[in-house]
Protein backbone atom coordinates (compact mmCIF):
# COMPACT_ATOMS: atom_id res chain seq x y z
CA UNK A 1 0.00 0.00 0.00
CA UNK A 2 1.21 3.31 -0.87
CA UNK A 3 2.20 5.50 2.24
CA UNK A 4 1.08 9.01 2.83
CA UNK A 5 4.24 10.11 4.53
CA UNK A 6 5.31 13.21 2.48
CA UNK A 7 8.70 14.16 1.69
CA UNK A 8 9.86 17.74 2.40
CA UNK A 9 9.11 20.44 0.03
CA UNK A 10 10.88 22.95 -1.34
CA UNK A 11 9.61 26.84 -0.52
CA UNK A 12 9.01 28.64 -3.26
CA UNK A 13 12.23 29.60 -5.55
CA UNK A 14 13.63 31.16 -8.27
CA UNK A 15 14.79 28.15 -10.35
CA UNK A 16 17.05 30.34 -11.95
CA UNK A 17 19.33 31.15 -8.58
CA UNK A 18 19.07 27.29 -7.67
CA UNK A 19 21.50 24.41 -8.31
CA UNK A 20 20.82 20.96 -9.65
CA UNK A 21 22.61 17.47 -9.78
CA UNK A 22 25.58 17.78 -11.59
CA UNK A 23 25.26 16.51 -15.45
CA UNK A 24 27.89 14.37 -14.69
CA UNK A 25 26.09 12.81 -11.70
CA UNK A 26 23.08 11.93 -13.63
CA UNK A 27 23.92 9.02 -14.83
CA UNK A 28 22.01 6.05 -13.11
CA UNK A 29 22.28 2.18 -12.76
CA UNK A 30 19.62 0.29 -13.99
CA UNK A 31 18.38 -0.92 -10.76
CA UNK A 32 17.92 2.85 -10.41
CA UNK A 33 16.29 3.65 -13.59
CA UNK A 34 13.48 0.82 -13.36
CA UNK A 35 11.84 1.07 -10.32
CA UNK A 36 8.74 -1.60 -9.36
CA UNK A 37 5.22 -0.33 -10.81
CA UNK A 38 2.47 0.90 -8.56
CA UNK A 39 0.00 -1.12 -7.56
CA UNK A 40 -3.42 0.04 -9.46
CA UNK A 41 -5.46 -1.21 -6.72
CA UNK A 42 -3.85 1.58 -4.28
CA UNK A 43 -2.10 4.42 -6.12
CA UNK A 44 -4.19 7.58 -5.50
CA UNK A 45 -5.79 8.30 -9.09
CA UNK A 46 -4.23 11.64 -8.97
CA UNK A 47 -0.42 10.44 -8.08
CA UNK A 48 -1.36 8.01 -11.40
CA UNK A 49 -2.35 11.39 -13.60
CA UNK A 50 0.78 12.88 -12.26
CA UNK A 51 2.73 9.98 -13.65
CA UNK A 52 0.87 9.62 -16.93
CA UNK A 53 1.15 14.11 -17.58
CA UNK A 54 5.31 14.07 -17.14
CA UNK A 55 5.59 10.96 -19.08
CA UNK A 56 4.39 12.94 -21.76
CA UNK A 57 6.35 15.91 -20.77
CA UNK A 58 9.54 14.26 -21.18
CA UNK A 59 8.55 12.56 -23.88
CA UNK A 60 8.17 16.34 -24.92
CA UNK A 61 11.12 17.80 -24.09
CA UNK A 62 13.48 14.48 -25.79
CA UNK A 63 11.37 15.57 -29.11
CA UNK A 64 11.82 18.93 -28.98
CA UNK A 65 16.03 18.30 -27.98
CA UNK A 66 16.23 16.07 -31.03
CA UNK A 67 14.42 18.20 -33.40
CA UNK A 68 17.01 21.54 -32.15
CA UNK A 69 19.84 19.32 -32.39
CA UNK A 70 19.26 17.97 -36.25
CA UNK A 71 19.25 22.69 -36.33
CA UNK A 72 22.87 22.99 -34.97
CA UNK A 73 26.01 23.44 -36.24
CA UNK A 74 28.27 23.95 -33.33
CA UNK A 75 29.66 20.59 -32.31
CA UNK A 76 29.86 21.73 -28.37
CA UNK A 77 26.03 22.41 -28.18
CA UNK A 78 25.27 19.72 -30.21
CA UNK A 79 27.46 17.18 -27.75
CA UNK A 80 25.20 19.54 -24.43
CA UNK A 81 22.18 18.59 -26.51
CA UNK A 82 22.78 14.99 -26.31
CA UNK A 83 24.14 14.71 -23.03
CA UNK A 84 20.83 16.52 -21.73
CA UNK A 85 18.85 14.35 -24.02
CA UNK A 86 20.25 10.87 -22.83
CA UNK A 87 19.33 11.91 -19.31
CA UNK A 88 15.70 13.20 -20.39
CA UNK A 89 14.87 9.67 -21.88
CA UNK A 90 16.49 7.87 -19.12
CA UNK A 91 14.10 10.01 -16.68
CA UNK A 92 10.33 8.93 -19.11
CA UNK A 93 11.90 5.49 -18.96
CA UNK A 94 11.68 5.64 -14.82
CA UNK A 95 8.48 6.92 -15.11
CA UNK A 96 6.88 4.79 -17.82
CA UNK A 97 7.35 1.89 -16.28
CA UNK A 98 6.13 2.62 -13.02
CA UNK A 99 2.45 1.34 -15.10
CA UNK A 100 2.24 -1.81 -13.74
CA UNK A 101 1.52 -5.03 -16.02
CA UNK A 102 -2.30 -5.47 -15.09
CA UNK A 103 -3.11 -2.60 -15.56
CA UNK A 104 -5.68 -2.66 -19.12
CA UNK A 105 -5.00 -0.50 -21.78
CA UNK A 106 -8.41 0.60 -21.09
CA UNK A 107 -7.78 1.30 -17.56
CA UNK A 108 -4.78 3.19 -18.44
CA UNK A 109 -6.69 5.41 -21.22
CA UNK A 110 -9.67 6.45 -18.44
CA UNK A 111 -6.68 7.75 -16.95
CA UNK A 112 -5.33 9.39 -19.56
CA UNK A 113 -8.56 10.89 -20.04
CA UNK A 114 -9.04 11.70 -16.31
CA UNK A 115 -5.59 13.41 -16.58
CA UNK A 116 -6.91 15.70 -19.54
CA UNK A 117 -9.79 16.66 -18.07
CA UNK A 118 -9.28 17.53 -14.77
CA UNK A 119 -5.71 19.14 -15.58
CA UNK A 120 -7.30 21.56 -18.44
CA UNK A 121 -10.14 22.61 -16.77
CA UNK A 122 -7.21 23.69 -13.59
CA UNK A 123 -5.32 25.55 -16.56
CA UNK A 124 -8.23 27.13 -17.68
CA UNK A 125 -9.04 28.36 -14.11
CA UNK A 126 -6.06 29.30 -14.00
CA UNK A 127 -4.76 31.21 -17.44
CA UNK A 128 -4.79 34.68 -17.44
CA UNK A 129 -5.21 35.10 -21.51
CA UNK A 130 -8.62 34.79 -22.45
CA UNK A 131 -7.46 33.54 -26.40
CA UNK A 132 -6.14 30.93 -24.34
CA UNK A 133 -8.17 30.04 -21.48
CA UNK A 134 -11.04 29.95 -24.51
CA UNK A 135 -9.09 27.35 -26.41
CA UNK A 136 -9.02 25.11 -23.19
CA UNK A 137 -12.82 25.43 -22.43
CA UNK A 138 -12.97 24.33 -25.74
CA UNK A 139 -11.13 21.12 -25.68
CA UNK A 140 -12.11 20.62 -22.34
CA UNK A 141 -15.54 19.37 -23.16
CA UNK A 142 -14.07 17.03 -26.03
CA UNK A 143 -12.09 15.10 -23.41
CA UNK A 144 -14.43 15.09 -21.51
CA UNK A 145 -16.76 13.44 -23.81
CA UNK A 146 -14.04 10.97 -24.82
CA UNK A 147 -13.51 9.68 -21.18
CA UNK A 148 -17.86 9.13 -21.32
CA UNK A 149 -16.80 6.62 -24.80
CA UNK A 150 -14.24 5.08 -23.07
CA UNK A 151 -16.16 4.47 -19.95
CA UNK A 152 -18.83 2.54 -22.07
CA UNK A 153 -16.30 0.19 -23.72
CA UNK A 154 -14.88 -0.55 -19.90
CA UNK A 155 -18.29 -1.57 -18.45
CA UNK A 156 -19.12 -2.94 -21.14
CA UNK A 157 -15.60 -5.61 -22.14
CA UNK A 158 -13.98 -5.82 -18.61
CA UNK A 159 -17.42 -5.34 -16.72
CA UNK A 160 -16.14 -2.95 -13.85
CA UNK A 161 -17.15 0.30 -12.96
CA UNK A 162 -15.39 3.38 -14.19
CA UNK A 163 -14.90 4.72 -10.93
CA UNK A 164 -12.15 1.82 -10.36
CA UNK A 165 -9.53 3.68 -11.82
CA UNK A 166 -11.49 7.63 -11.33
CA UNK A 167 -12.59 6.83 -7.71
CA UNK A 168 -15.39 8.89 -8.44
CA UNK A 169 -13.10 12.26 -8.76
CA UNK A 170 -14.19 13.08 -12.08
CA UNK A 171 -17.77 12.94 -13.49
CA UNK A 172 -18.62 10.08 -16.64
CA UNK A 173 -21.17 12.09 -18.34
CA UNK A 174 -21.66 13.32 -22.53
CA UNK A 175 -19.88 16.31 -23.33
CA UNK A 176 -19.61 18.09 -27.20
CA UNK A 177 -20.15 14.73 -28.76
CA UNK A 178 -17.48 12.92 -29.87
CA UNK A 179 -18.70 12.42 -33.75
CA UNK A 180 -18.74 16.62 -33.84
CA UNK A 181 -14.62 16.57 -33.31
CA UNK A 182 -14.06 15.96 -36.80
CA UNK A 183 -12.91 19.45 -38.25
CA UNK A 184 -11.23 20.85 -41.06
CA UNK A 185 -7.64 20.88 -39.39
CA UNK A 186 -7.27 24.59 -40.28
CA UNK A 187 -10.31 25.68 -38.46
CA UNK A 188 -8.17 24.49 -35.00
CA UNK A 189 -5.64 26.92 -35.73
CA UNK A 190 -5.53 29.58 -33.10
CA UNK A 191 -4.46 33.31 -32.22
CA UNK A 192 -0.82 32.59 -31.17
CA UNK A 193 0.28 34.28 -28.09
CA UNK A 194 3.56 37.18 -28.03
CA UNK A 195 5.92 35.59 -26.35
CA UNK A 196 7.60 39.31 -25.83
CA UNK A 197 4.23 39.94 -23.81
CA UNK A 198 2.18 36.82 -22.17
CA UNK A 199 3.03 35.95 -18.81
CA UNK A 200 5.41 32.96 -17.95
CA UNK A 201 2.58 31.51 -16.85
CA UNK A 202 0.45 30.95 -20.09
CA UNK A 203 3.95 29.62 -21.58
CA UNK A 204 4.01 27.37 -18.90
CA UNK A 205 0.02 26.43 -19.33
CA UNK A 206 0.08 25.42 -22.82
CA UNK A 207 3.09 23.64 -23.60
CA UNK A 208 2.24 21.54 -20.30
CA UNK A 209 -1.35 20.60 -21.84
CA UNK A 210 -0.14 20.15 -25.49
CA UNK A 211 2.91 17.31 -24.30
CA UNK A 212 0.21 15.52 -22.00
CA UNK A 213 -2.26 15.99 -25.22
CA UNK A 214 0.75 14.83 -27.58
CA UNK A 215 1.48 11.80 -25.39
CA UNK A 216 -2.18 10.99 -25.56
CA UNK A 217 -2.46 10.84 -29.05
CA UNK A 218 0.68 8.31 -28.96
CA UNK A 219 -0.53 6.11 -26.62
CA UNK A 220 -3.78 5.39 -28.19
CA UNK A 221 -1.87 5.38 -31.97
CA UNK A 222 0.80 2.78 -30.18
CA UNK A 223 -2.38 0.66 -28.33
CA UNK A 224 -5.73 0.83 -29.76
CA UNK A 225 -4.93 -1.80 -32.55
CA UNK A 226 -4.26 -4.07 -29.48
CA UNK A 227 -8.07 -5.41 -29.16
CA UNK A 228 -9.44 -7.72 -31.05
CA UNK A 229 -13.18 -5.79 -30.41
CA UNK A 230 -13.89 -3.82 -34.03
CA UNK A 231 -15.75 -1.55 -32.28
CA UNK A 232 -12.90 -0.74 -29.40
CA UNK A 233 -10.34 -0.60 -32.00
CA UNK A 234 -12.27 1.57 -34.32
CA UNK A 235 -12.87 4.01 -30.90
CA UNK A 236 -9.24 4.60 -30.17
CA UNK A 237 -8.55 5.35 -34.15
CA UNK A 238 -11.54 7.82 -34.13
CA UNK A 239 -10.36 9.69 -30.56
CA UNK A 240 -6.55 9.12 -31.68
CA UNK A 241 -7.63 11.30 -35.00
CA UNK A 242 -9.25 13.86 -32.63
CA UNK A 243 -6.19 14.09 -30.34
CA UNK A 244 -3.92 15.11 -33.62
CA UNK A 245 -6.31 17.94 -33.44
CA UNK A 246 -5.97 18.87 -29.98
CA UNK A 247 -2.21 18.69 -30.32
CA UNK A 248 -2.49 20.95 -33.81
CA UNK A 249 -5.12 23.27 -32.02
CA UNK A 250 -2.57 23.45 -28.49
CA UNK A 251 0.82 23.94 -30.84
CA UNK A 252 -0.66 26.76 -32.95
CA UNK A 253 -1.46 28.75 -29.47
CA UNK A 254 2.59 29.23 -29.23
CA UNK A 255 4.54 32.15 -30.50
CA UNK A 256 6.67 30.78 -33.33
CA UNK A 257 8.51 33.15 -33.81
CA UNK A 258 11.23 32.86 -31.45
CA UNK A 259 14.57 31.31 -31.25
CA UNK A 260 14.89 27.45 -30.66
CA UNK A 261 17.10 28.60 -27.37
CA UNK A 262 14.21 30.53 -26.22
CA UNK A 263 11.74 27.32 -26.60
CA UNK A 264 14.65 25.24 -25.35
CA UNK A 265 14.41 27.15 -21.79
CA UNK A 266 11.12 26.98 -22.07
CA UNK A 267 11.07 23.01 -21.89
CA UNK A 268 13.48 23.04 -18.99
CA UNK A 269 11.21 25.57 -17.33
CA UNK A 270 8.24 24.04 -18.02
CA UNK A 271 9.52 20.65 -16.63
CA UNK A 272 10.95 22.27 -13.38
CA UNK A 273 7.37 23.82 -12.92
CA UNK A 274 6.14 20.50 -13.22
CA UNK A 275 7.76 18.37 -10.94
CA UNK A 276 7.60 21.64 -8.58
CA UNK A 277 3.61 21.14 -8.70
CA UNK A 278 3.75 17.69 -7.69
CA UNK A 279 5.64 17.69 -4.94
CA UNK A 280 3.48 20.08 -3.09
CA UNK A 281 0.25 17.42 -3.62
CA UNK A 282 2.00 13.97 -3.86
CA UNK A 283 0.85 12.17 -1.37
CA UNK A 284 2.93 8.46 -1.86
CA UNK A 285 6.69 9.34 -0.31
CA UNK A 286 8.03 7.02 -3.12
CA UNK A 287 6.60 8.51 -6.08
CA UNK A 288 7.98 11.98 -4.28
CA UNK A 289 11.37 11.08 -4.15
CA UNK A 290 11.38 10.28 -7.59
CA UNK A 291 9.82 13.96 -8.53
CA UNK A 292 12.75 15.01 -5.83
CA UNK A 293 15.30 13.59 -7.53
CA UNK A 294 14.47 14.63 -11.26
CA UNK A 295 13.68 18.39 -9.98
CA UNK A 296 16.94 18.91 -9.18
CA UNK A 297 18.43 17.05 -12.44
CA UNK A 298 15.89 19.41 -14.09
CA UNK A 299 17.49 22.36 -12.23
CA UNK A 300 20.87 21.69 -13.53
CA UNK A 301 18.87 21.20 -17.03
CA UNK A 302 17.36 24.70 -16.94
CA UNK A 303 20.75 26.19 -15.82
CA UNK A 304 22.49 25.06 -19.13
CA UNK A 305 19.42 25.90 -21.11
CA UNK A 306 18.92 29.74 -19.54
CA UNK A 307 23.76 29.78 -20.18
CA UNK A 308 23.18 28.89 -23.53
CA UNK A 309 20.56 31.57 -24.13
CA UNK A 310 22.46 33.95 -22.70
CA UNK A 311 25.34 33.41 -24.80
CA UNK A 312 23.38 33.09 -28.09
CA UNK A 313 21.00 35.78 -27.98
CA UNK A 314 22.24 38.55 -24.75
CA UNK A 315 19.55 38.27 -23.03
CA UNK A 316 18.55 37.50 -19.57
CA UNK A 317 16.73 34.37 -19.30
CA UNK A 318 13.82 36.24 -16.83
CA UNK A 319 12.62 37.96 -19.44
CA UNK A 320 11.24 34.90 -20.84
CA UNK A 321 10.43 32.75 -17.44
CA UNK A 322 10.11 35.24 -14.80
CA UNK A 323 11.95 34.52 -11.56
CA UNK A 324 9.18 32.92 -9.75
CA UNK A 325 8.69 28.75 -10.26
CA UNK A 326 4.86 28.44 -11.00
CA UNK A 327 2.63 25.50 -10.63
CA UNK A 328 0.64 24.64 -13.73
CA UNK A 329 -0.47 21.08 -13.12
CA UNK A 330 -2.63 20.99 -9.79
CA UNK A 331 -4.67 17.68 -9.79
CA UNK A 332 -8.07 18.04 -7.93
CA UNK A 333 -11.92 17.51 -8.73
CA UNK A 334 -12.98 19.73 -11.24
CA UNK A 335 -16.99 18.35 -11.36
CA UNK A 336 -18.55 22.11 -10.77
CA UNK A 337 -16.54 23.95 -13.16
CA UNK A 338 -16.74 21.38 -15.93
CA UNK A 339 -20.34 21.17 -15.58
CA UNK A 340 -20.15 25.00 -15.39
CA UNK A 341 -18.86 24.96 -18.98
CA UNK A 342 -20.74 22.00 -20.22
CA UNK A 343 -23.86 24.07 -19.39
CA UNK A 344 -22.66 27.83 -21.38
CA UNK A 345 -20.46 26.42 -24.28
CA UNK A 346 -21.54 22.60 -24.92
CA UNK A 347 -22.82 24.18 -28.33
CA UNK A 348 -19.83 26.25 -29.57
CA UNK A 349 -17.65 25.41 -32.45
CA UNK A 350 -14.81 26.93 -34.33
CA UNK A 351 -14.87 29.29 -37.22
CA UNK A 352 -13.06 30.30 -40.10
CA UNK A 353 -11.93 33.74 -37.80
CA UNK A 354 -10.29 31.51 -35.50
CA UNK A 355 -13.04 32.41 -33.33
CA UNK A 356 -15.90 30.31 -32.20
CA UNK A 357 -19.81 30.41 -33.23
CA UNK A 358 -22.76 28.47 -31.76
CA UNK A 359 -24.15 25.77 -33.88
CA UNK A 360 -27.61 27.93 -34.45
CA UNK A 361 -25.52 30.51 -36.22
CA UNK A 362 -23.18 27.90 -38.54
CA UNK A 363 -23.84 28.65 -42.30
CA UNK A 364 -24.63 25.84 -44.49
CA UNK A 365 -21.50 25.80 -46.27
CA UNK A 366 -19.69 25.67 -42.80
CA UNK A 367 -16.54 23.27 -43.93
CA UNK A 368 -16.48 20.69 -41.26
CA UNK A 369 -19.77 19.36 -42.47
CA UNK A 370 -17.88 17.96 -45.41
CA UNK A 371 -15.11 16.41 -43.25
CA UNK A 372 -18.09 15.08 -40.65
CA UNK A 373 -20.21 13.31 -43.17
CA UNK A 374 -16.70 11.76 -45.23
CA UNK A 375 -15.79 10.27 -41.92
CA UNK A 376 -19.23 9.99 -39.89
CA UNK A 377 -21.35 9.12 -43.40
CA UNK A 378 -21.53 5.29 -42.45
CA UNK A 379 -21.46 5.18 -38.87
CA UNK A 380 -19.34 6.67 -35.99
CA UNK A 381 -17.72 4.67 -33.49
CA UNK A 382 -18.53 6.72 -30.43
CA UNK A 383 -21.92 6.60 -31.09
CA UNK A 384 -21.96 2.58 -31.59
CA UNK A 385 -20.36 2.15 -28.36
CA UNK A 386 -23.10 4.18 -26.29
CA UNK A 387 -25.54 2.27 -28.22
CA UNK A 388 -23.94 -1.19 -27.19
CA UNK A 389 -23.94 -0.17 -23.66
CA UNK A 390 -28.08 0.44 -23.73
CA UNK A 391 -28.65 -2.66 -25.38
CA UNK A 392 -26.19 -4.76 -23.12
CA UNK A 393 -27.38 -2.83 -19.52
CA UNK A 394 -30.46 -0.51 -20.57
CA UNK A 395 -28.46 1.80 -20.05
CA UNK A 396 -25.50 4.05 -20.74
CA UNK A 397 -23.05 4.71 -17.75
CA UNK A 398 -23.15 8.21 -16.54
CA UNK A 399 -22.14 9.30 -12.68
CA UNK A 400 -22.62 12.76 -12.00
CA UNK A 401 -25.03 14.75 -9.49
CA UNK A 402 -28.74 14.08 -9.90
CA UNK A 403 -28.67 18.21 -11.13
CA UNK A 404 -26.52 17.35 -14.28
CA UNK A 405 -28.34 14.31 -14.94
CA UNK A 406 -31.65 15.75 -15.03
CA UNK A 407 -30.49 18.56 -17.67
CA UNK A 408 -29.32 15.08 -20.13
CA UNK A 409 -31.61 15.73 -22.73
CA UNK A 410 -31.40 19.75 -23.15
CA UNK A 411 -27.64 19.65 -23.00
CA UNK A 412 -27.08 16.53 -25.29
CA UNK A 413 -30.06 18.53 -27.61
CA UNK A 414 -27.86 21.74 -27.65
CA UNK A 415 -24.58 19.93 -28.57
CA UNK A 416 -25.40 17.97 -31.53
CA UNK A 417 -24.35 19.03 -34.91
CA UNK A 418 -26.95 19.29 -37.90
CA UNK A 419 -24.81 17.01 -39.51
CA UNK A 420 -25.25 13.86 -37.66
CA UNK A 421 -23.80 9.82 -38.21
CA UNK A 422 -26.72 7.85 -38.98
CA UNK A 423 -26.10 5.41 -36.08
CA UNK A 424 -26.37 9.22 -33.38
CA UNK A 425 -28.15 8.17 -30.17
CA UNK A 426 -31.00 10.65 -30.16
CA UNK A 427 -30.76 12.64 -26.71
CA UNK A 428 -34.37 11.67 -26.02
CA UNK A 429 -33.46 7.95 -26.86
CA UNK A 430 -30.35 7.90 -24.44
CA UNK A 431 -32.97 9.61 -21.68
CA UNK A 432 -35.37 6.95 -22.09
CA UNK A 433 -32.40 4.58 -20.68
CA UNK A 434 -32.26 4.23 -16.92
CA UNK A 435 -28.63 6.75 -15.66
CA UNK A 436 -26.90 5.86 -12.74
CA UNK A 437 -26.37 8.55 -10.09
CA UNK A 438 -23.65 9.15 -7.86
Amino acid sequence: MATTTKTAKPASFNPLAEKGTPLDRQIRSWDEIVHNPYDKHEIDAYSRARQILINGIEIEGWVFNHSFARSVADDQLKQLLARVRHIEDQQQTTINWLTPADQTILETTLAYEQVAVDLTAWLAQNEPDATVRQAFDFGLLEDFDHLYRYAQMYHLLENKDPNAILQGKTDVFPGRPTQDHHNDSALRLRKFYDGKKAAPITKVNVLTLMAGEQQTHNFYKAHGFMYGNPTLSKLYAEIGDVEEEHVTQYESLMDPTVSMFEKWLLHEFTEVCNYYTFLQQEPDQRLCRIWEQFLSFELEHLRLAAEAFKKQEKRDPEEVIGKQVLQPSRFESQKQYVAKVLREQIDLRLNAEKGYTRTADLPGDWANYNFQQAMNGERCPSETVVQMSIDTFGRDFSHASDDLLREKQAILTRGLDKVKAPNTVEPEALLAATTETR
